[in-house]
This record gives C-alpha cells, sequence and structure tokens, in this order.
C-alpha cells in the first residue's frame, strides 16, 4: 500500500505529460504531492479492514461506498475525474459503467490482506464494481491485486508476466524502449494496466521500477501507483525513498496506513 502512496507522490509532478521521459530526476521536491490515487487507496485499504477477511460482497462494497466517499469528500481537490467526484458527492451512488484506470491505482491493500489468490481477486473485483463496473475497469483492479500477492508471495517476473497475459489478456510483448516513443497522458484500464506492469517487469528494485515509469511517461502518478504497489510487493521499499515519502503524508493517512500494516503482520 505504501508502495502506491509513494509512487503517487512521486509521479505528482509529471502527470499530463509534463516530464521530459527521463529517468533522471529528484524523487522528492517541494512540488511533489499526494494526489487522488492516494486518497482512494487509503480509503479502500479503511473499508477493508472495517469490513473484515470474511466480509461478503454486500457488506465489502457497503464499507468500500461509505469509506471512499468520506475520504473523497475529506480531499475533494485531490484531482479526480468529473465522474468520479460526482460520484463522491452522490447521495446515493452507483457505479457508472467506467474503464479508468481509477480502479487499478487503489486497489493494492486488496493485494495484500487476503490468503489465497481467489480472494485476492475476488475483493479487488468488488473494490472496482462500485464505481468502475466495466469489465476492462475490473480487469484493472483485478489484475494489479493478482501481481501484488504473487510478488509479495515469491512468485519470479517471468511467473508474473505469464499469469497476467493468460489470465487477464495483456500484451507485455512490448519493452519499455518501443512503448515510450509514441506513450502519452491516458486515463484507461486499457492503456496503463501493460505499460505498469512493463514498468515493473524491466526494474531490478523498488527506485528503479518508479524510474522506469517516468522514462515512459503519460499519467505519471497513476502508473507510478500501480507499478510501485507492486514492486513494493517484491522488493520492500529502501528505507530513505520510505522516510522521504511518509513527509509528504497526512496524519489521518498515515494512521491508516500503520492499522494497515499491523494488520498484515
Amino acid at each position: 500500500m505504501l508502495g502506491a502512496i509513494i509512487g503517487d507522490i512521486v509521479g505528482s509532478r509529471f502527470e499530463f505529460d509534463r516530464g521530459d521521459k527521463s529517468r533522471e530526476f529528484e524523487l522528492f521536491t517541494r512540488r511533489s504531492i499526494f494526489t487522488d490515487d492516494s486518497v482512494m487507496t487509503a480509503a479502500v485499504a479503511e473499508a477493508l479492514m472495517e469490513a473484515g477477511p470474511d466480509a461478503g460482497e454486500k457488506e465489502t462494497k457497503a464499507a468500500l461506498i461509505r469509506c471512499m466517499k468520506k475520504w473523497g469528500q475529506k480531499y475533494p481537490n485531490a484531482g479526480y475525474g468529473a465522474r468520479f467526484i460526482s460520484w463522491v458527492l452522490s447521495s446515493d451512488p452507483k457505479p457508472y459503467g467506467s474503464y479508468g484506470n481509477g480502479s487499478g491505482m487503489r486497489v493494492s491493500s486488496a493485494g495484500w490482506l487476503y490468503g489465497t489468490m481467489e480472494r485476492t481477486r475476488e475483493v479487488a473485483r468488488w473494490t472496482a464494481e462500485v464505481s468502475h463496473n466495466h469489465p476492462e475497469g475490473v480487469k484493472g483492479a483485478e489484475s494489479v491485486a493478482a501481481a501484488i500477492f504473487m510478488a509479495r508471495n515469491g512468485s519470479t517476473k517471468d511467473e508474473i508476466r505469464e499469469y497476467i497475459v493468460n489470465e487477464f489478456g495483456y500484451n507485455l510483448s512490448r519493452t519499455l524502449d518501443e512503448i515510450r516513443p509514441s506513450y502519452f497522458h491516458v486515463e484507461d484500464c486499457m492503456h496503463t494496466m501493460p505499460e505498469a506492469f512493463e514498468c515493473f517487469l524491466e526494474a531490478e528494485d523498488f527506485e528503479q521500477t518508479l524510474r522506469n515509469v517516468m522514462y515512459i511517461g503519460g499519467d505519471t502518478d497513476t502508473l507510478c501507483a500501480i507499478a510501485g504497489a507492486i514492486a513494493e510487493g517484491a522488493y520492500g521499499i529502501p528505507d530513505d525513498i520510505l522516510a522521504s515519502g511518509k513527509a509528504y503524508i497526512p496524519e489521518d493517512m498515515m494512521k491508516v496506513i500503520d492499522r494497515f500494516e499491523a494488520a498484515c503482520k
């Protein structure tokens, strides 16, 4: 979960194609901020912990809606899409067929909280369906949670790549060098998940994963949240990056993170 939030903070200042597609940059500056990716990551984590590990679909979705609305209304200017902020502000929010990459950027806690792949994917699907119930939106959430589950349980990159391709049909045959020239800011799952996976797959550690994201550009905060979440499962987060990143996280969000880390032990 912290991998997603730190990724979001690192990628925030390059969003909307504001970077120069380079791996050489300062990870944290005065312009770095947390965005809606971090807010919703915290909201989903809080909801899943409140619902409990054995909760059913109805109870889990109710907790998700409650927590996502609460956190979204607490941080209304964090950079949400127009349709999602309308969902947050609605008195009776309904899923609206979205295939935006928000389903993948907020799901990381589901990759850590459960003991089986089947349960991980089931809950990940529910986290998407409360708003992003288009098949591609659901697939985005499930695939990210599945990759985190595999990474934290010691699967190799080849095993993760094979599983993602076979189960979700994403094209992971392109290298970052092939993606980079024509890639730009786009916010749908179909053009975010494969690129985020490749940023992780071509890296050797957590930091390199984040630097790979800025190398290809695009929706960098969300790409970095997704790739960073998977990289945390594989490598952990270096102490210096962890300390620097936490300085940008507000106290209420840190309380959720602390509870989450305790729940995962």
